[in-house]
């Protein structure tokens, strides 16, 4: 299929979800919600969750209902050292080399994070601008408004882009919009454009 712009996220998308980073995440976000409301981790690790099904993240929730300012949760909860428990990729970088197009990392962690990731699997150089969570004042995937932005700002058209997720509630935004949709998944899920368990069958799917 043709496309001019692919739109990848970033966690338990390029990588496996089962890897531990969101493990190690999880774990951190628990700790500050906890910290910062002065709560028990369990009821931490429920606000956690809760506000995270609600809002798309759980710093939506904390913004939201309690005020919390960002930056001291973004970077306290992605600093996880990803380089130890990420490698380089080459099957990973293969696939990549593959697909044509310009390439854009949106996702709703920090740059910061994105930057490791990408060093950590050795893809860097395939992406040219990374989408974070401060690309629309902290308002989340999924969100029409933003993706819709994100391809403007790129200069491309909906038609000829394709996304690629983890979470279908953000290529259902995507296709809202026109876009070709690319879901990563181990379920037999016929909605979408295409569905692969890993990300490194992309171009195969694609007949590239």
């Amino acid at each position: 299929m043709p496309f001019d712009l692919a739109i990848i996220d970033l966690d338990n998308t390029l990588y496996a979800a089962d890897s531990g980073v969101f493990a190690r995440m999880d774990k951190r976000m628990t700790a500050f919600v906890a910290k910062e409301l002065d709560v028990d981790p369990k009821e931490a690790d429920r606000l956690r969750v809760k506000y995270w099904k609600a809002y798309g993240t759980t710093l939506r929730g904390m913004m939201l209902h309690h005020g919390m300012e960002a930056e001291a949760f973004l970077h306290d909860v992605h600093d996880i050292d990803a380089h130890e428990i990420l490698k380089p990729d080459d099957q990973l970088d293969a696939a990549l080399a593959r697909l044509p197009g310009r390439k854009v990392i949106h996702t709703n962690g920090i740059l910061e994070h994105a930057e490791r990731i990408l060093d950590a699997l050795g893809i860097t150089h395939h992406f040219s601008a990374i989408y974070d969570i401060r690309f629309n004042h902290y308002l989340p995937k999924p969100c029409k408004e933003t993706l819709a932005m994100l391809i403007e700002k790129e200069g491309a058209t909906a038609a000829r882009t394709l996304v690629v997720d983890d979470m279908a509630d953000n290529l259902a935004v995507a296709k809202e919009l026109g876009c070709k949709t690319v879901w990563i998944t181990h379920e037999d899920a016929g909605y979408w454009d295409y569905h692969i368990p890993h990300f490194h069958r992309l171009p195969d799917s694609l007949g590239i």
